[in-house]
C-alpha cells in the first residue's frame, strides 16, 4: 500500500522497483535523454509522447479551464496516460518537473493531486523534479553521478536541437536532420548508462563528432527567413503546447531558432546570485550559486567554441553577453516565470541578426505578458527593423487563428 504523507504520497524504494514514472514531453530529444538516464538509475521512467484533442479535454475535465494552459495539458496527458488501459493505475507514478519559482512548474504540483484525487486515482504518487528538494521521496533520490548526467542531456539535447534547426530548412533530402537527431539521441542515451565509463572529454569528442555528421547533410545553398520562438518554457518548446509551431514555421519556409534548455538552467542558477547581490538573501548558499553557474558557463563556452572551430554553423550566444543586453530595458529582480530572460530572448535573437520572432504565451500567463508581451513595445522602439508577434496559446484557441497570424507576420518579415 502506497505510503501517505500528511500532504502528499510518498513514492518509496518498493514503488521504484515495480512502478512506472510519467514523464511530460516539453522538449523531444531533451527528454529522452532524461528518461534514458533515470531508467539507467532504476527508474522505470516513460516520456508521454501522445497528442490530440482528447488530452485538452481531459485536462478542462479536471482542470479549471481558467487555469495555465501548460498544466490543462500536462495533467490531461497524465490522466489521459492512467486511463488509457495499457497500466496498472497501482503501478504508475507521475513526474512533475519544478523550478522553486513562483509559477506553474512550482505551483501546479497541488493542482495534479487535486485532479487526481477528482478523476479516483488519488493513490497515484506525483514525484517531485526539483534541484530545489521541495519534497522528499526514497524511491527517487539525485546523487551527483546522475545529476551529471541530466546536465550533459541537456548539453546534448541543445546541441542536436540548434544542429537540426539550422540544417531542417535546406536538406535536400527531407527528413535528413531529424533523422541524424534521432540516431545521435539512442546513440547518447545508450552512452550515458550508468554501468558506462562517462568522461567529460568523450562527450566533447561526442560534439565533434555530432557537428561534422551534420555539416555531411546534403543541403540547398539559399537563404531563408530566420524566426526566432520564445515564451514561456512549456508552450515554447512542447510541440503538444504550441500546435508543432516548428513545424509550421518549415513548411513556410523558414529556418527557426529557439534558444537552449541550458540559458534557462543559468538563468534560474542566476537569479540564485542575483537573490544575494540584490537582495542580501541565501547567503549561505551564494557559494553554491556561484560554483554552478562557472560550472555551467564553462560547458556553455565549450560548445561554442567547438562550434565555431570546426563549422560555420551559427553557436549560442554567451550567456553573459545575453544578460548584458537588458540593461535598460528591465531590471534583473523581475524573475517570476521566465521573467526578464523572455526580454532577454528577443534582444539576443534581435543582436544576432534574427529580427522575426514568435513570442508564445499561454492565455493569461502573467509574466509572460508582462516580460514578454509587455516589452515589445519599447524593444521595438529602440529596434524599430525587429517584427514581433505574441500568439496566446489555450484550450479554447483554434490552430487556424494561430497560424493566420504567424502567416501574417512572415509575410511582413525581411531575411
Amino acid at each position: 500500500m502506497a505510503k501517505k504523507h500528511p500532504d502528499y504520497i510518498i513514492f518509496t524504494k518498493e514503488m521504484q522497483k515495480e512502478y512506472t514514472v510519467f514523464i511530460p514531453n516539453m522538449l523531444p530529444m531533451h527528454f529522452t535523454f532524461i528518461a534514458k538516464v533515470m531508467q539507467n538509475y532504476g527508474v522505470n521512467a516513460q516520456l508521454l509522447t501522445t497528442s490530440g484533442q482528447y488530452i485538452k479535454d481531459t485536462g478542462l475535465k479536471y482542470v479549471h479551464n481558467d487555469t495555465c494552459y501548460p498544466a490543462i495539458l500536462v495533467i490531461g496527458q497524465f490522466i489521459s496516460a492512467i486511463e488509457s488501459g495499457k497500466y496498472d493505475p497501482h503501478k504508475v507514478a507521475l513526474m512533475l518537473f519544478q523550478t522553486g519559482g513562483g509559477c506553474r512548474a512550482s505551483n501546479y504540483i497541488r493542482l495534479l493531486r487535486k485532479a487526481l484525487a477528482k478523476a479516483g486515482y488519488g493513490y497515484v504518487p506525483v514525484i517531485s523534479m526539483s534541484f530545489a528538494g521541495m519534497e522528499k521521496h526514497p524511491g527517487f533520490r539525485m546523487g551527483l553521478p546522475m545529476i551529471r548526467r541530466l546536465v550533459y542531456a541537456v548539453l546534448y539535447g541543445d546541441l542536436l536541437m540548434l544542429l537540426r534547426n539550422q540544417c531542417r530548412p535546406y536538406e535536400i533530402n527531407e527528413g535528413d536532420s531529424d533523422a541524424l537527431a534521432s540516431a545521435w539521441t539512442d546513440r547518447l542515451a545508450k552512452e550515458m548508462s550508468a554501468d558506462n565509463r562517462f568522461s567529460y572529454k568523450g562527450v566533447k569528442e561526442n560534439y565533434k563528432k555530432i557537428i561534422e555528421d551534420f555539416k555531411n547533410i546534403p543541403r540547398r545553398k539559399e537563404k531563408k527567413v530566420k524566426v526566432g520562438v520564445v515564451g514561456e518554457i512549456f508552450v515554447k518548446y512542447s510541440p503538444l503546447g504550441n500546435n508543432n509551431l516548428e513545424d509550421f514555421l518549415v513548411k513556410e519556409g523558414a529556418e527557426v531558432t529557439v534558444p537552449g534548455l541550458l540559458d534557462f538552467c543559468l538563468y534560474c542558477v542566476y537569479n540564485g546570485i542575483i537573490d544575494t547581490e540584490m537582495l542580501g538573501r541565501s547567503k549561505l548558499a551564494y557559494p553554491l550559486w556561484k560554483f554552478a553557474f562557472n560550472f555551467l558557463m564553462k560547458k556553455q563556452r565549450d560548445i561554442i567554441d567547438c562550434i565555431t572551430e570546426n563549422s560555420d554553423f551559427e553557436p549560442p550566444t554567451e550567456f553573459t553577453h545575453t544578460v548584458s543586453l537588458v540593461k535598460g530595458y528591465i531590471g534583473l529582480g523581475a524573475k517570476m516565470g521566465e521573467g526578464w530572460l523572455l526580454t532577454a530572448e528577443m534582444l539576443e535573437l534581435a543582436d544576432k541578426g534574427i529580427k522575426n520572432i514568435v513570442c508564445t504565451q499561454p492565455f493569461g500567463c502573467l509574466p509572460n505578458h508582462i516580460c514578454g508581451k509587455g516589452m515589445m513595445k519599447p524593444i521595438k522602439e529602440k529596434n524599430p527593423d525587429i517584427n514581433i508577434v505574441a500568439i496566446d496559446y489555450d484550450a479554447g484557441a483554434t490552430a487556424v487563428n494561430q497560424e493566420n497570424r504567424i502567416k501574417l507576420m512572415l509575410a511582413n518579415s525581411s531575411k
